[in-house]
């Protein structure tokens, strides 16, 4: 028996993207475990990935190209050759190109897989857009609001090192259920609280990670930016701010001094719904403990003030001067500090193409003028993820809208497929990753065959260019050639980082000090300076100083019928939709449900444990009531992640959300809308 030891990372959409080493034996892979010698993994995987092998040889794998035979939306189809599926997508292509130009294709990519080779962050695919002149896919579905507030404040999303947690000595885990989201920071927050440390979470649920904090702040939901305020105003009534730091490395604190002072506890109670003796606690607290690390992550920023929220968060550390210590600051991601860069090749883009965003798919896939004639989906399942799940589902539904699908299920959106590519899994192929939550580079090196006829992404666009006739020689560069390219940059983070060395080890740290002071040397705004006041955001219409912007369910009143806010964080089971069809994740789901106060059940004499319909003017689902003290009155919350068609009613979570932006960046809002719930 021939016994080896692989190593690889986890793809998925997590900041913690794990290291993990596969054990196969004769070519099958037996095991799948953390990687005990990764600093930030540290032997552990999540419940999710723990059944990646699993997963990997489940019954329903698609194996084989695939062609639809019956309606758009019934998911059925027969089997066909990849001959037969490349000579149909290429005659197809060709003819939308002739009769309507590139841009009617539209290459919808997700974060299914977080690789520089074959996923999100290195654009797989891109190259081949690019000569074709399709539209360009704004992948603004996750962090896109919070990144333009913190880019105005800092210059970047990037913040803290999450490892320095470990030496903070107050924390908040502001609207991030670390538990579930990314469980490896525990550690280091544990490490800090041996050492004194106290931890609040502040969340309009009280999650898991609540349960284990110190204290939660059960906030009304999307007010987190008058609570930053608030607390702001406290330091202020302490005497507490750092005036040196104030004066040398910020600019624009008088006029957002004046700002804060219009946010007193008081206000900041009525706004958010907590006690103005826990904002006065809390805002002791911080203006007395150095270092203070706030860790801030996605769902807080998907509301129509999420922008602004994030921004205003990310004021604190200039105020109480964190950013001097190590252990002090925001962590937000740390993608901001990554040198990676890939080379999309936009000199292969013979002219300026338009952009469609990712979570206007409704709008876009509606729209008369220049209308999209190709869907190619790969990494992502918008049937179930993306907003307005009814309104998509009629539009792709149309006869005219070719559909190519590349997955490894048959999910939600494979079932409105044409054409269906069999995709390979992360232990399959090679791949390249960066965490947004940790500061190393990791290696992904195949362990086992592809099953079936399956493909990687690159090489489905390397046969795809061939059968096209494409000269274009970037067009078919291998694996290893993209991972050289992207490793080959003069940034000194990646100094002594060479493919070889990573192929090797499996990961590296980037080549920066630890502890990490990302903003030791000054900020990379164009004052080098921390912005309370910001030019750019003035000129991109979001005002020169950081304000509080509500949340629609938080700053306007409810629409007749529909009084509740709705959040829908994360699932403890499925990462996104990622695992919404693995059996054994299914049951411990235990099927939609969504969560009542007593008080808000009670007016709708509702039981817990009912069945019970979640509906606005969008559309409904069907969930179990639990009735719960987790959710404040006034609030319903329902996990993400189900698959409609495995779901009551065949429809999800994402029929009630409705296609709007927030305040920055076209980012969604997933936490902000505005639904009854009723007897089924």
């Amino acid at each position: 028996m021939v016994e080896l030891r692989v190593l690889g990372a986890c793809p998925l959409d997590c900041p913690d993207t794990c290291s993990w080493v596969v054990t196969v034996q004769d070519g099958r892979a037996t095991s799948m475990r953390g990687n005990p010698d990764h600093p930030y993994t540290r032997g552990a995987l999540c419940v999710k990935v723990n059944r990646y092998l699993e997963h990997s040889r489940a019954e329903d794998r698609i194996l084989y190209p695939m062609r639809r035979v019956g309606p758009k939306g019934a998911g059925e189809f027969e089997r066909i050759s990849w001959d037969e599926a490349l000579d149909e997508i290429a005659t197809r292509l060709r003819a939308i190109i002739d009769e309507y130009g590139g841009e009617a294709i539209w290459p919808y990519q997700g974060t299914g897989t977080l690789g520089y080779i074959q996923g999100e962050s290195g654009v797989a695919g891109r190259r081949l857009w690019h000569v074709l002149g399709a539209s360009r896919h704004d992948a603004n579905i996750c962090s896109r609001a919070g990144s333009y507030g913190l880019t105005w404040v800092n210059g970047t999303p990037g913040g803290m090192d999450p490892e320095n947690f470990a030496l903070s000595r107050l924390i908040l885990l502001w609207g991030t259920n670390t538990l579930t989201s990314g469980h490896h920071l525990w550690k280091f927050i544990q490490d800090a609280r041996k050492a004194g440390a106290y931890v609040v979470a502040i969340d309009p649920i009280r999650t898991r990670t609540a349960d284990q904090a110190d204290e939660h702040l059960p906030i009304r939901p999307g007010t987190d930016g008058a609570l930053a305020l608030g607390l702001m105003h406290v330091v202020l009534e302490e005497g507490a701010e750092d005036r040196d730091y104030l004066e040398h490395h910020t600019l624009g604190w008088d006029e957002f001094r004046t700002e804060i002072l219009k946010y007193p506890p008081a206000r900041v109670a009525e706004i958010t719904g907590l006690p103005e003796e826990s904002i006065r606690a809390l805002g002791r607290r911080l203006a007395h403990t150095r270092p203070t690390g706030i860790r801030a992550t996605h769902g807080l920023q998907r509301h129509e003030g999420g922008g602004s929220a994030l921004r205003l968060i990310a004021c604190i550390p200039g105020v109480t001067g964190d950013w001097r210590h190590p252990g002090g600051g925001v962590a937000f991601s740390t993608t901001g500090h990554m040198p990676l860069q890939p080379d999309t090749r936009m000199d292969l883009l013979a002219e300026p193409v338009r952009r469609l965003t990712m979570t206007r798919l409704a709008d876009h896939l509606e729209a008369e003028d220049k209308p999209v004639k190709c869907l190619w989906v790969y990494g992502a399942n918008p049937v179930a993820s993306t907003s307005d799940q009814n309104r998509i589902k009629r539009a792709m539904a149309r006869e005219d809208l070719f559909t190519v699908v590349m997955e490894q299920f048959p999910t939600d959106t494979v079932d409105y497929a044409d054409i269906v590519l069999p995709a390979t899994m992360q232990i399959e192929h090679m791949d390249l990753h960066a965490g947004y939550g940790h500061m190393y580079l990791l290696w992904n090196e195949p362990a086992v065959a592809p099953p079936g006829e399956c493909a990687s992404t690159t090489e489905t666009f390397r046969r795809l260019a061939r059968r096209l006739g494409l000269t274009e020689p970037s067009l078919y560069d291998s694996d290893l050639e993209l991972a050289e390219q992207l490793l080959a940059s003069d940034h000194p983070a990646l100094a002594g980082i060479t493919l070889d060395r990573l192929r090797k080890e499996g990961w590296v740290r980037l080549n920066v000090p630890a502890p990490f002071q990302p903003f030791a040397d000054g900020f990379p705004t164009p004052s080098g300076r921390l912005e309370f006041a910001s030019a750019r955001a003035a000129a991109m219409g979001h005002g020169r100083m950081p304000e509080y912007v509500p949340s629609r369910t938080a700053g306007s009143a409810p629409p007749a019928g529909y009084p509740l806010a709705l959040v829908t964080p994360a699932s403890h089971t499925f990462l996104n939709t990622t695992f919404g069809n693995n059996p054994e994740l299914r049951r411990r789901a235990k099927g939609p449900r969504v969560l009542l106060n007593a008080a808000d059940a009670a007016a709708r004499g509702l039981a817990d444990g009912q069945r019970v319909r979640v509906h606005n003017r969008h559309g409904e689902f069907a969930a179990d009531l639990e009735i719960s003290d987790r959710v404040r009155p006034g609030v319903a919350a329902t996990t993400k992640g189900h698959w409609a068609k495995l779901s009551p009613g065949a429809s999800s979570v994402n029929a009630v959300v409705e296609e709007r932006d927030a305040d920055m960046g076209r980012g969604p809002v997933y936490h902000d809308n505005f639904v009854q719930v009723s007897a089924l």
